[in-house]
């Protein structure tokens, strides 16, 4: 066999794949605070990792940015699947659309490069709404399903609401405000007899 095609159907080491992980929770944590500025050797530094190692998961900032991004797109779908069973209906819509804030929150620390990466990807945004708007529905129908919420609102208002008040901060703190009014929104749309 040629050494091609060894390496080619290799599985990362273990040590290769925690380096990984801990390079994108990293990520997160230093984009969130740090915004577009924050530097790649303050993400390796957070992660214990040399920039070498950085670079060899994330060749560019981008490529970096959009792991960060995909990764906490499936956290949120893999976060709907477990309210599902978890948290009463509401309750759990309401959970769910708090930890997208936290996601927003991140990607606003990347909005730049993240666009030029999405620029280039456009599978990048269909991933990320179809997927999003998969964990919404799910959350959502349980919620009409149980004669909580009013049946009028689809999932594509839902995130469209969250994104837009996300985007309405622009203050420091502005996650926890953010959050009272999805708070407020959600309880507009609890039917009168719901309780």
């Amino acid at each position: 066999m040629a050494p091609e095609a060894t390496k080619a159907t290799r599985k990362p080491r273990a040590d290769s794949l925690k380096n990984r992980e801990r390079l994108l929770v990293a990520a997160a944590d230093v984009f969130r605070a740090g915004g577009e500025g924050a530097s790649l050797e303050a993400v390796a530094r957070r992660a214990g990792v040399g920039i070498g190692t950085l670079y060899r998961h994330f060749p560019t900032r981008e490529a970096l940015f959009e792991a960060v991004y995909r990764r906490e797109v499936d956290q949120l779908t893999d976060l709907a699947r477990q309210l599902t069973d978890a948290e009463e209906p509401v309750a759990a819509l309401r959970q769910w659309l708090h930890a997208g804030v936290g996601m927003v929150a991140t990607k606003r620390g990347m909005l730049s490069a993240l666009a030029i990466a999405m620029d280039g990807a456009s599978d990048l945004q269909a991933y990320s709404l179809r997927h999003l708007t998969a964990a919404i529905d799910l959350l959502l129908g349980r919620a009409v399903a149980s004669g909580a919420i009013r049946p009028d609102i689809g999932p594509d208002d839902l995130l469209q609401t969250l994104i837009g008040l996300c985007l309405m901060g622009r203050q420091p703190g502005w996650e926890a405000g953010t959050m009272r009014l999805i708070d407020v929104f959600v309880d507009g749309l609890r039917l009168p007899n719901a309780g």
